[in-house]
């Protein structure tokens, strides 16, 4: 019986840049989330203010952590916090009260915010508040934070299945890795939108519409992620990790309301995936929804970018591959005709 040796060489660099890799993916999770989550501050915060001197005292009480709107009417500042272009309707009632009209589907950190901000305006007037939630969340969803982990389910179990098919490159052929990232798209959206909304009644968003955006957020990130992977390889991969399930779904504004992040987070909260996919779902299901259209556009547009930027990588490889496979063949014909 012979003796065999082990021959395996360890390439340090392998195992230092997943070090490494973990190391800032790990500590860029932990300070987003904490880092946002630790002291919330409300940004551009948007109330409808019936009147002309209600609002300016409202401008100059708040500033920069409200945007106020003056409107005629309480009809006008109502129309507005159902349509979801504002948190709450602000009006004076007289002589010792003001009314306060808010959206708690805006997620309890704005709604909180908004009476917050509401109450330390009347205190300062010497008036009380009178309060009226008059769009709720849904009642199996108090906290508002459920359209947070479908998103983040979805997000997950999409980078995970392309993750996975990376490194079944030599026993899956791209078409066909590309046709299970389309269907893992259907299924998966049908299965979170039946959990989510039939099931459990934690969505209100129509079913139909409900599984369009998380297939279409599914296919966004699949197909986003493989081709990070494509055209950068490992570092593709942890560049995804970040975008996607980091820091995209840190700012989606749904555990941490959109008017409460900071300034950097609003700029890139609606064009990542997590975000647009948020927004869609709080939009059509509380909302109206033709505000919730331009973040499908978004979705599309990641899922057809992603798939094309795949498709690309691989024409590129091909053409490189026949242009190596002419010049061989050209260097053997010159030599057997030098022979």
């Amino acid at each position: 019986m012979s003796n065999t040796t082990d021959t395996l060489t360890t390439e340090h660099r392998s195992w230092i840049a997943l070090v490494v890799t973990g190391l800032i993916v790990g500590a860029t999770f932990i300070s987003i989330y904490v880092g946002i989550q630790r002291s919330p501050e409300p940004l551009h915060l948007p109330l409808a203010v019936v009147g002309e001197q209600l609002a300016k005292t409202a401008e100059s009480g708040f500033g920069d952590a409200v945007a106020v709107t003056e409107v005629k009417n309480v009809a006008d500042g109502i129309t507005m916090v159902r349509d979801g272009t504002a948190v709450g309707e602000v009006d004076l009632a007289p002589p010792t009260a003001l009314n306060l009209n808010y959206a708690g589907a805006k997620g309890v950190s704005e709604s909180t915010a908004a009476r917050a901000l509401v109450a330390g305006l009347a205190a300062h007037a010497q008036l009380t508040v009178q309060e009226t939630d008059i769009v709720p969340l849904a009642k199996y969803d108090s906290r508002g934070l459920s359209s947070f982990y479908v998103v983040f389910g979805v997000t997950l179990s999409s980078f995970v299945l392309a993750q996975g098919l990376m490194g079944a490159v030599s026993r899956v052929r791209l078409r066909h890795r590309l046709y299970t990232i389309g269907g893992f798209a259907v299924v998966i959206g049908a299965v979170a939108a039946t959990i989510a909304g039939p099931v459990m009644g934690v969505l209100t968003t129509p079913w139909p519409i409900l599984w369009v955006t998380l297939a279409l957020l599914s296919a966004s990130v699949a197909f986003t992620t493989k081709a990070l992977g494509a055209w950068l390889g490992a570092a593709g991969i942890a560049i995804a990790v970040l975008m996607m399930t980091t820091i995209g779904n840190a700012v989606s504004g749904a555990t941490i309301g959109f008017d409460l992040l900071p300034s950097w987070a609003q700029a890139i909260s609606g064009v990542l995936p997590p975000g647009a996919a948020v927004r869609a779902v709080n939009d059509f299901g509380y909302f109206t929804p033709i505000s919730a259209w331009p973040s499908l556009i978004v979705l599309s547009i990641w899922a057809i970018a992603g798939f094309a930027l795949v498709l690309l990588r691989r024409v590129i490889r091909f053409g490189r591959r026949e242009a190596g496979a002419e010049g061989r063949a050209l260097v053997a014909r010159k030599a057997v005709a030098a022979q």
